[in-house]
């Protein structure tokens, strides 16, 4: 899309600009690792959403084009990657059983259920689609009218699934600089809109998750222009009375990563909270598939 293409370019002029400079800039603490993932797949690229099983290995990635790939994380003696192995990219299914139609095929975050299932978030067409199987037909969720006002290319990023099943989603821009950002909670069949997370700076949201804590994790990107990206991620109580004020967990320098876009937190074999986290290459040779992970504090 339009603006995608532009931050790629940008994003690539930035890289080779910098192929002779100097170094990259120091990762914030809690710092695990940063893997260069490449797969010789035609479909291979563009990912925007991620899961993480509880033992760290097993993985599903969701590419921004309506396509998938499971697979599994082989790790060495201190818990880093040592590389992923992975199934071919194969592309989602709508309700009819086919692959999913261009302009409605932007998947964007995912969410997996206690019993395996998984729902997908969309933008172009905004809506969230349940997959009973991942390799089957989807099943529509209903859809509020707010979806259909959102824009093209700014709508649903960000979704995730508490314990009890409720899906979380929100749009990436609020509509204004100081506008909190609408949390859309699916319960019980409905949709509602009482929630709210607030918007701080130019961070946007790309990516949530339900930690093993209860807690939601906000991944956001902000872009620099021929900076770079930079990516916050924030934590979030909700209780009674909707989301607190939140706390910053994790701040990037700008141009450490690429476009940062999917998030899951699990915990490790020693008990410790990770964030794991897909950058998007946005199918350019100038930017990187990469899987970066850090140490959360409890």
């Amino acid at each position: 899309m339009r603006r995608r293409a532009f931050l790629a370019v940008t994003a690539g002029l930035v890289l080779i600009a910098g192929l002779e400079g100097s170094a990259s800039p120091t990762p914030p603490p809690g710092f695990l690792d940063a893997f260069h993932w490449t797969m010789d797949d035609p479909r291979f690229g563009g990912f925007s959403g991620i899961e993480v099983a509880e033992n760290g290995r097993d993985i599903i990635v969701l590419s921004d084009r309506g396509a998938y790939t499971t697979g599994q994380i082989t790790r060495d003696e201190t818990g880093r990657i040592a590389s992923i192995s992975a199934e071919p990219v194969r592309p989602l299914q709508g309700a009819d059983g086919k692959p999913l139609k261009p302009g409605f095929s932007d998947s964007e975050g995912i969410a997996l259920a206690a019993d395996g299932s998984v729902y997908i978030s969309f933008e172009g067409r905004a809506r969230v689609l349940l997959y009973p199987k991942l390799d089957g037909p989807a099943k529509n969720l209903p859809s509020p009218a707010d979806f259909k006002a959102m824009q093209e290319n700014s709508a649903l990023e960000a979704l995730a699934i508490d314990a009890k099943g409720t899906l979380y989603t929100l749009p990436e821009r609020s509509g204004g600089e100081h506008k909190p950002f609408p949390v859309y909670r699916f319960k019980a069949g409905k949709w509602d809109k009482r929630l709210q997370i607030p918007r701080d700076g130019g961070y946007l949201p790309v990516g949530a998750d339900f930690g093993p804590d209860g807690k939601f994790y906000l991944l956001e990107r902000d872009f620099r222009g021929l900076a770079g990206f930079s990516s916050r991620l924030r934590r979030f109580t909700l209780g009674p009375r909707g989301f607190d004020k939140g706390e910053i967990l994790l701040e990037t320098p700008v141009g450490l990563y690429d476009n940062l876009e999917g998030i899951s937190i699990w915990r490790d074999a020693a008990g410790h909270l990770t964030a794991t986290m897909v950058s998007d290459d946005n199918f350019k040779f100038f930017l990187r598939s990469q899987i970066v992970e850090y140490q959360l504090p409890d």
